[in-house]
């Protein structure tokens, strides 16, 4: 096997587990101590990854956040597509709280007919469900600039009062072993309430916001079921065994 064919094959195993062990990289590749080391030498002084005593570790970057102008224009059909499949868990009566986001706000016309109550942090998220007559309760508090999100004490001390049936909420971040992550702590507070406050939570992500890190964890991997784009499942195949995934399939 050349050398890029080795190297490409453990920043696979890397990326499905975040871990690797050399003595399972020998009998994968076939190959011997001293060629793995050399592999992992090599990646390490790349940045793919960090060396650890019998293998080596997945490299995380904090990822940095977008605007919300700069959110909106990426990955918009995958956006919507998410949304549709997630509006379907939705049934008539429920009370779901809706997170401020640019995945979630697609979710908003597919509730145009139905007899629900939500509640929400997004400003944008208020006003175009109050344009569709869609029952809706704004959280107050103070107002992120760049998300447009509510955050704050007091939109955390009107949360302590209520309780969803579920919440659709957009995550910066998920990980296997970290979880689901958001860069804001007090936006990440947010979430987490929404979360306790819910008898079942859905995160809604496409595929660019897996194996990602942020700095505020919002909850572990199986406390929610994800809601994202067709997945590669032996390539993500660590997700599928922590917790529930729907996948678009149309």
């Amino acid at each position: 096997m050349l050398t890029e064919e080795r190297h490409n094959f453990i920043l696979v195993q890397l990326k499905q587990s975040g871990l690797v062990k050399s003595q399972d990289l020998m009998t994968a590749l076939d190959c011997s101590e001293s060629t793995i080391r050399r592999d992992l030498a090599l990646l390490e002084e790349a940045g793919e990854l960090i060396r650890i005593h019998g293998g080596a570790k997945r490299v995380y970057h904090l990822d940095e956040e977008l605007s919300a102008t700069e959110k909106t224009f990426k990955n918009v059909q995958e956006k919507k597509a998410i949304a549709e499949l997630a509006a379907s868990f939705i049934e008539e009566n429920d009370t779901i709280y809706l997170d401020a986001g640019t995945t979630t706000i697609y979710l908003i016309p597919f509730l145009k007919d139905k007899n629900v109550r939500v509640v929400t942090n997004g400003i944008q998220h208020a006003s175009l469900l109050a344009d569709q007559q869609t029952e809706t309760i704004l959280l107050g508090g103070k107002i992120k600039a760049t998300t447009k999100a509510i955050i704050g004490t007091t939109s955390l001390q009107q949360m302590g009062d209520y309780r969803f049936n579920k919440c659709f909420l957009g995550m910066n971040g998920i990980d296997v072993e970290f979880g689901y992550t958001t860069p804001d702590s007090e936006e990440a507070a947010v979430k987490k309430q929404a979360h306790l406050h819910s008898a079942k939570t859905f995160v809604l992500a496409d595929q660019t916001k897996f194996n990602k890190v942020n700095f505020v964890k919002v909850c572990e991997l199986e406390d929610a079921t994800i809601v994202t784009e067709a997945m590669d499942h032996a390539l993500y195949k660590k997700y599928f065994s922590q917790t529930s995934i729907k996948e678009v399939t149309k």
